[in-house]
């Protein structure tokens, strides 16, 4: 898969034969890079398709909502309990085992022929996909700390661009594919991409920083998960808020930024269908420059830039007076959105591990499914401008929310959250995998 190798070490900002990309901190980075990626490519590949197996399976409009509820529901309840997976088996396997869960189960929905068989289909598809999200995510905080640099975007941005792939690819053959045929060899890339990438996680369990090694031993435990006092409890509890309240925007934009477009603007249906297409390319755009954003800032200042930039571009979507200068609020608003929810899974999980990242993920995949039908309501009740505008609200919370938690979260994290921005240029100078302190190899700095 040398393509795949080399959009990895373009995300990761090096080049494939340097020093680094062979160290095993690096190479750990390649691998959840690639696994992120891959998921954001499958699950478009999904949504693409939807169409044809609502054809398929003879639904209605309302039918198919309530089947694609499979998906949210699956997702929700696998999240609850993928952290106290990953902090018994240790995430890599965890992420191994769920991305094949996601690429035997992207098969399913086009052999239904219901809308109630395609909804229980579906909650395994979700259920995989929600464990992935999850396992990755911890296993991304795990880096970020060992690594000590804010590359968390880095992992959301390859999500982002896989998506793109993902979507691009499922359009381009949705005319001479059937559904079956295009969701089977899904399954196989799904299944070759983990058979290649996978072995690099299952070697090499997840870095631990030096600093929580020295308090394990002090304590006298080397795997026991740490107990969480109710302020470390409210401080993940603020930080999901704040992926709800991103992730809101997200879902408000992919399913309703054409409409109001089309309606309160008068834009061409093409014109119209490129303002999520922007807003997501400013998306990807601003996590993949998210490293050095957080490196020169810091997270809070980023949090709140981000979370201010996006509110200031949703005002500016939702109010316009013409679609050109809508489109370009859109774009400010993705910028503004894109290293927020990274930040917050991250934060989450370097306060509480595997279950902070499970609950702010949840809570922030909660997010993605009340923006849209939440927005229908409040459309119904005002307008879809106005009902637009708490896209803008909820983004300009989020910066509330993550400046007043700046204080409480550094006392509280851990090291990849509370360093300060000049900390995270540093390499991983004494982290090692906390089962495998018997190999020195895996103590070496990763060289960027």
């Amino acid at each position: 898969m040398p393509h795949l190798n080399k959009v990895a070490t373009a995300l990761l900002g090096g080049r494939a034969g340097e020093p680094g990309s062979r160290s095993p901190l690096s190479r750990l980075r390649i691998a959840l890079t690639v696994f992120f990626a891959l998921d954001g490519f499958m699950f478009a590949g999904w949504v693409v398709r939807i169409p044809a197996i609502k054809q398929q399976t003879g639904a209605s409009a309302s039918d198919l909502g309530l089947a694609l509820l499979g998906v949210s529901a699956g997702a929700v309840v696998t999240m609850v309990f993928t952290g106290r997976l990953c902090r018994r088996f240790g995430s890599h396997p965890v992420t191994v085992v769920c991305a094949v869960l996601l690429s035997l189960s992207i098969v399913l929905p086009p052999q239904t022929h219901s809308a109630l068989t395609l909804g229980l289909v579906l909650l395994v598809f979700g259920a995989a996909y929600g464990g992935l999200n999850v396992a990755m995510n911890s296993a991304a905080v795990d880096l970020v700390a060992a690594l000590r640099r804010p590359v968390i975007s880095s992992f959301h941005a390859a999500f982002s661009l896989g998506g793109m792939m993902g979507a691009g690819l499922g359009g381009l053959v949705a005319g001479g594919l059937s559904p079956t045929v295009h969701l089977s060899l899904l399954t196989g890339v799904g299944l070759l991409v983990t058979a290649v990438t996978g072995p690099t996680l299952l070697r090499h369990p997840a870095p631990v920083p030096e600093r929580t090694e020295r308090e394990l031993a002090e304590e006298g435990t080397t795997a026991a998960p740490r107990r969480l006092d109710g302020r470390t409890r409210r401080l993940v509890l603020l930080f999901g808020v704040i992926a709800l309240c991103t992730a809101y925007g997200e879902g408000a934009m992919a399913d309703w930024s054409a409409l109001h477009l089309t309606q309160d603007l008068d834009a061409t249906p093409g014109l119209a269908a490129a303002g999520y297409s922007l807003f997501a390319l400013a998306m990807t755009a601003g996590r993949l420059s998210g490293t050095a954003l957080l490196e020169r800032l810091g997270q809070t200042r980023a949090l709140v830039a981000g979370g201010v930039t996006a509110a200031l571009g949703m005002l500016v979507g939702a109010l316009a007076p013409t679609a050109w200068l809508a489109l370009a609020g859109f774009a400010v608003a993705g910028l503004g959105l894109a290293n927020i929810f990274p930040v917050a899974i991250g934060r989450a999980g370097a306060l509480a591990g595997p279950g902070g990242v499970a609950a702010a993920s949840t809570l922030g995949y909660g997010g993605m499914l009340l923006g849209p039908p939440a927005i229908g309501f409040l459309a119904d009740w005002f307008t879809l401008p106005l009902a637009l505008t708490t896209v803008a609200l909820l983004a300009g919370a989020a910066a509330l929310i993550g400046y007043s938690a700046r204080n409480s979260s550094a006392d509280s994290a851990g090291p990849a959250d509370s360093a300060r921005p000049a900390d995270f240029a540093r390499p991983a100078e004494s982290t090692r995998p906390a089962e495998s302190a018997h190999r020195p190899e895996l103590a070496r700095p990763a060289d960027e």
